[in-house]
Formats: structure tokens, C-alpha cells, sequence
């Protein structure tokens, strides 16, 4: 038979109030006191109940997810990193997927609920004014996740240095025709992405450094996905001056670049030098050069802000930047 909490106390030589206490965080309870039950609760093995929790606590103990695309590699990445926090937290999640911008408008409008979960993190999902004032006026704990707005809590890293990072490398490997591949606009406005358009930005501003101006055609956009990057990447290597190196947006988008290279029966990095973004598990398998960033340490931190906010504390700063590096692989070289 399972132990109940009367058992714990019994065991622990307290209260069931006491009991409670602890298992609710309460600041109440003597450190030794504290660790006698907790011990108790190790030796019983004992799992409190969550409705039991919950209505101890008069919180549902759940922190709903808006997650875009949830089967993404950097999405499931950043996922793993909040359950990991939640479950050590004693908390339940909730997520909801993001596939069209109609979609991501009721799950912002609707998600902010209180009987509902106790917080709401975001990912990659930009707020728009309205929207952090709807957000604002329901109360409701909100933490962002790959992304910031204003007035918001969140964690994030600097996507503008990020592409600025892979196009100093090529640029530093000699490279001087560089394509990039990222979302199309429809995407980014649909769904308020930022990200790509981001990284786009570093892309040109690193090569504004040394005075070249891309040729437009060298920029191809188009739905974020390996089979559309692929087609993109084949439009730029058909042109009469094709790039030697080619930058794009995501590890997905680059893997569809390594794709329309040996479709054009190209060698990697001999004749085209290729660097991706967020250095997923497939990346080092393929060898491929990326800008790497903490997929699930910021699940992990985007829970520990929300946790934060529901508690009522303010983090500082409101938005975090984690920290990002360049991690050069297999498929970058100096130009033939």
C-alpha cells in the first residue's frame, strides 16, 4: 500500500500541517525540521497527490507552453529543458501547438486563463501591443522563451550577433559571395517571428563591415523547413555567379543547403562552404558548422524566471541574453 501523509508525519514525529508545509515550500518550517520530513517522505516514498497539492495550495500547479511547431528540433530541444525544470519543481505541463497564425492568435487570447495553469511561457512567438496588454490585464505569470517584448520577462540570446558570427567566419575563411537562406516573410509576419530576420540582419551587417553589398538574389526566403531550404539553396547555386559559402537561418535549413549541394553533384566544403544556426544534436553528426546557443538551457531558465514571477519576485533583467559561440565543423573552407 502507498504511504499517505499521515505516515510521513508519523514517521517524521510532526504534524500534518508541518508535513504540508514542507511540501508546499513554506518558509515556515525550521531547516531541521524541514529535512526530518523530507527524509520521512524518501524512506516512505511517498508522491503527494497533485489535486491534493492543489487545492493545499490553492494553485493548479501547472504552467501552460505555447510552442510553434512543436516537432522542430530547437522546439523539442527547449521542451525537454522545461520539463526537466517542472518536474523538479513538482510541476504539471501543458502545451499547446502552433502550426497556423489563426492558431497562434486563440492560444495567446485564450491560454492566459487562471484556471487554467498558475503561468504561461512562450516560445519564439513574439507578443504583439495588444496582445501584452491583453496578456497584462489577465495577471496571469508570462514568461518568453527565444524572444522579447516590452515590459515582458524572458530569457533569449542576440540573434543579430549570431549571424554576424557565421558570416565572420566565412568572411574570415576568405569567402566573399555569400548567399543566405532564411523564413519567408509571410512566416515571420504571420506568426511574428523574429529570429530569421534577425540573423539576416548580422548577415548583412558583417559584411557592411568590409563594404559588399550582396547581390539580392543571393538572399532566397521561403516556409522554414529542410525540403523548402533545399529548393532555395538549388536556386542560388544555378545562378551565372553563384556563392562560394552559404549561411542559413537554422541546422534544419542548412541540412536542405547540404542537400541541393550534392544535387548539383557539389562538394562540401571543397566547392561550397555552409554554416547553420542552434547546433542540434544532428549538426555534430553531420559535421557541420554552426552558431551554437543553449536550446535547453533556456527551457530550463525561461521555467526558473516563470517560477520566479508566480512566486511574485521581479527578475533583473527582465530579459536575459545566454550566451552564444560559433562551433566550426566539416562544412566550411576557404574558397576554391
Amino acid at each position: 500500500m502507498a504511504a499517505t501523509i499521515r505516515d510521513v508525519a508519523r514517521r517524521a514525529g510532526v504534524g500534518l500541517g508541518t508535513v504540508s508545509r514542507v511540501l508546499n515550500n513554506s518558509p515556515l518550517v525550521s531547516p531541521v525540521t524541514r529535512e526530518r520530513v523530507l527524509d520521512a517522505i524518501a524512506e516512505l516514498r511517498y508522491s503527494p497527490s497533485q489535486i491534493a497539492r492543489s487545492f493545499s495550495s490553492g494553485k493548479t500547479l501547472t504552467v501552460s507552453v505555447i510552442a510553434p511547431f512543436f516537432t522542430r528540433p530547437s522546439v523539442v530541444e527547449r521542451l525537454r529543458g522545461i520539463e526537466s525544470a517542472l518536474h523538479a519543481s513538482g510541476y504539471s505541463l501543458v502545451v499547446f501547438n502552433v502550426e497556423t497564425a489563426a492558431r497562434r492568435d486563440a492560444c495567446l487570447h485564450d491560454v492566459s486563463r487562471h484556471d487554467r495553469s498558475d503561468g504561461v511561457l512562450i516560445i519564439s512567438l513574439t507578443p504583439r501591443e495588444d496582445e501584452i496588454m491583453l496578456l497584462r490585464e489577465a495577471g496571469t505569470p508570462v514568461g518568453l522563451i527565444d524572444t522579447e517584448a516590452e515590459g515582458m520577462y524572458g530569457v533569449r540570446i542576440d540573434d543579430v550577433y549570431g549571424g554576424e558570427l557565421a558570416v565572420r567566419h566565412l568572411l574570415d575563411l576568405g569567402h566573399r559571395r555569400i548567399g543566405f537562406v532564411g523564413d519567408s516573410e509571410a512566416e515571420v509576419q504571420d506568426f511574428n517571428f523574429t529570429s530569421s530576420r534577425h540573423r539576416q540582419i548580422g548577415y548583412l551587417k558583417a559584411l557592411d563591415a568590409l563594404a559588399i553589398t550582396p547581390p539580392p538574389e543571393y538572399q532566397r526566403y521561403g516556409v522554414h523547413g529542410r525540403y523548402e531550404a533545399r529548393l532555395l539553396a538549388r536556386e542560388l547555386l544555378q545562378l551565372a555567379e553563384p556563392p562560394t559559402a552559404i549561411f542559413a537561418a537554422s541546422d534544419t535549413q542548412a541540412m536542405g543547403v547540404l542537400e541541393a549541394a550534392r544535387d548539383q553533384q557539389l562538394r562540401v566544403p571543397d566547392d561550397l562552404s555552409v554554416v547553420g544556426f542552434d547546433d542540434i544534436d544532428v549538426a555534430e553528426y553531420l559535421g557541420l558548422t554552426t552558431v551554437y546557443q543553449p536550446l535547453f538551457a533556456s527551457g530550463k531558465r525561461g521555467v526558473e524566471i516563470l517560477l520566479c514571477l508566480i512566486a511574485g519576485d521581479l527578475p533583473e533583467p527582465p530579459s536575459e541574453v545566454l550566451p552564444i559561440k560559433l562551433v566550426a565543423r566539416g562544412t566550411t573552407a576557404p574558397p576554391a
